[in-house]
């Protein structure tokens, strides 16, 4: 199995981005996904920031891929989607079906990303005609469900599973973190900024319960599925993703790579997550359980 880096889900600032892919260079991963996925109005890192990223790591020996928007709602975004497909150098994640259209249109071969949602083979085979070479299963699908899909899925369309970090749940037009602060979405003053792994929303009893990344909500807990990483290559599962934090992606890097590799030790990773892990889509039940 490979190894990919998924992108950045949160607004770093120009110089972390920076920093964060220099050492990405060298750490063990095969695939990085390049680009914003969020939200337009971050633009610290432009397109040919992105460029300039993504020829640093290819020169490092890494594929690298750009990803698209998730939530298209302006013609200016449109115009970057399509600059992004028509880029003649870099592989595409198409994370919506405008991506999908333009990429299969130009003929070119395509990421599927778990906002697609891809929920069975037919679907899957559809999308390969298309040109779709690898595609990622949704976040809220488990191991039963893939199965059965594998089962019957096209030859030649390599599996990625999202393997680690905060899951990706909903995207809306609202953003949520300006309304947290009580500002206007046009007027957000960019307050992603403060919050480089999102911000944790939690019960009345205290409890972790989602996370806000401006338009977009995630699970507060970690997606962890380190302890199936074995289960995984058995299954036929191709591409492990880990999604970047803001500290530690390193650490997790390296002990999803040793699982990858056969070593036999499973650290525990419990506190290099934002708040506590989760597993529970990919058993089947409520997502926010934990199963281990």
């Amino acid at each position: 199995m490979k190894l990919s880096l998924g992108p950045v889900q949160y607004y770093w600032s120009r110089e972390d981005l920076q920093d964060f892919y220099r050492q990405v260079a060298d750490m063990p991963v095969d695939i990085v996904y390049l680009g914003e996925t969020v939200c337009s109005k971050r633009r610290l890192f432009r397109y040919d920031d992105w460029l300039e990223t993504a020829h640093m790591l290819r020169d490092a020996g890494k594929e690298v891929v750009l990803s698209t928007m998730a939530l298209l709602e302006a013609e200016s975004e449109l115009k970057t989607l399509r600059r992004i497909c028509a880029n003649g150098e870099f592989p595409v994640e198409a994370n919506d079906m405008a991506a999908v259209q333009l990429l299969s249109e130009a003929g070119l071969a395509f990421t599927a990303g778990p906002t697609v949602n891809i929920y069975n083979a037919a679907s899957l085979r559809v999308l390969a005609e298309a040109g779709l070479r690898r595609w990622v299963l949704p976040v809220e699908l488990g191991r039963d469900t893939l199965a059965a899909i594998l089962e019957e899925a096209p030859p030649g369309v390599e599996t990625e599973v999202f393997a680690w970090g905060r899951i990706p749940l909903a995207m809306s037009a609202r953003c949520y973190t300006a309304r947290a602060y009580d500002l206007p979405k046009d007027d957000c003053q960019y307050r992603c900024l403060d919050h480089p792994d999102g911000m944790t929303l939690r019960t009345r009893e205290g409890e972790p319960f989602l996370a806000i990344n401006g338009i977009q909500t995630q699970s507060a807990l970690t997606c962890n599925l380190l302890p199936e990483v074995v289960r995984m290559g058995e299954m036929g599962v191709d591409v492990l993703r880990i999604s970047p934090q803001a500290r530690h992606t390193d650490k997790v890097v390296q002990a999803f790579a040793h699982a990858v590799a056969g070593m036999p030790d499973s650290p525990d990773l419990e506190a290099l997550m934002p708040v506590g892990g989760c597993d529970g889509y990919w058993h089947g039940e409520a997502g926010m359980s934990k199963t281990g």
